[in-house]
């Protein structure tokens, strides 16, 4: 699942690959912007906010959301693409990479003097170098809903995901449902920032530092398993902001209270 350690990769992938070369193909494959052309432009450069992506092509930025499913893919020209061609959202092709964005959202080209619109509602991102974690801390703190949908809220803090949210609460020993006004925010969100850092190099996510598949996490994606800690059955429920944006939760009932 695209968190923000994901996005982190994933833009650090791009960066790598296209910066500083000139486009040779440009084409995005959504409403709206299939007739915008950056062809012969240079990529300045490929730098992830929150969950977001900005590709500065030129005097634009190419914004794009991985969601749930998307991802980008790098080829070498020609190279025969690995997934339907029905699912590409995007190509940016160059002399030596060919990016092919699958499955993403929320495509959008603007330029890149404006490109702060789309991402200025964001939250402090504890993967930038401007990391405010006193702000995250009071953003949290006032939010009046459950601890579980305050830390999904990207305005309140930006990157962190359903399994983040999960896996933060259990090793906080707090119940999804908690009122975030009651909890220690100072605290997760200090061992938010640490454990998504950690997270960002790593090939493999992991919360229990253990890297072996089935065994990185605590509580997300165990329902009805045993707590690794104290062998009670893990629980799964649905929380969320409103009835239409309800995300699965898991939680030990012992461990978290």
């Amino acid at each position: 699942m695209p968190e923000g350690d994901t996005v982190f990769r994933t833009a650090r992938r791009l960066d790598e690959a296209l910066r500083g070369q000139a486009v040779t193909r440009f084409d995005l494959r959504v409403p709206g912007a299939a007739t915008v052309d950056l062809t012969s432009q240079t990529v300045h450069g490929v730098v992830p906010r929150g969950k977001h992506i900005l590709m500065r092509i030129g005097d634009h930025t190419l914004h794009s959301h991985l969601r749930m499913d998307g991802a980008w893919f790098l080829y070498r020209p020609g190279e025969k693409w690995r997934h339907p061609a029905f699912k590409v959202r995007a190509v940016v092709g160059t002399a030596t990479r060919d990016a092919v964005g699958v499955d993403i959202a929320e495509v959008k080209v603007v330029t890149t003097r404006d490109e702060e619109q789309l991402v200025r509602h964001l939250g402090p991102d504890p993967l930038r170098d401007d990391w405010d974690a006193a702000e995250a801390s009071r953003r949290v703190s006032a939010d009046q809903r459950s601890i579980h949908v305050a830390l999904l809220d990207q305005r309140n803090i930006a990157g962190f995901g359903n399994e983040y949210a999960a896996e933060l609460l259990f090793l906080r020993g707090i119940l999804p449902t908690t009122p975030a006004a009651d909890v220690d925010t100072a605290a997760l969100v200090s061992l938010g920032a640490r454990t998504i850092r950690a997270n960002r190099d790593r090939v493999d996510r992991t919360f229990t530092g253990v890297n072996r598949p089935g065994q990185t996490t605590w509580v997300y994606g165990r329902a009805n398993r045993p707590c690794r800690r104290c062998g009670t059955l893990i629980r799964r429920g649905e929380l969320g902001a409103d009835p239409t944006r309800e995300r699965v939760t898991f939680w030990c009932p012992a461990c978290q209270r």
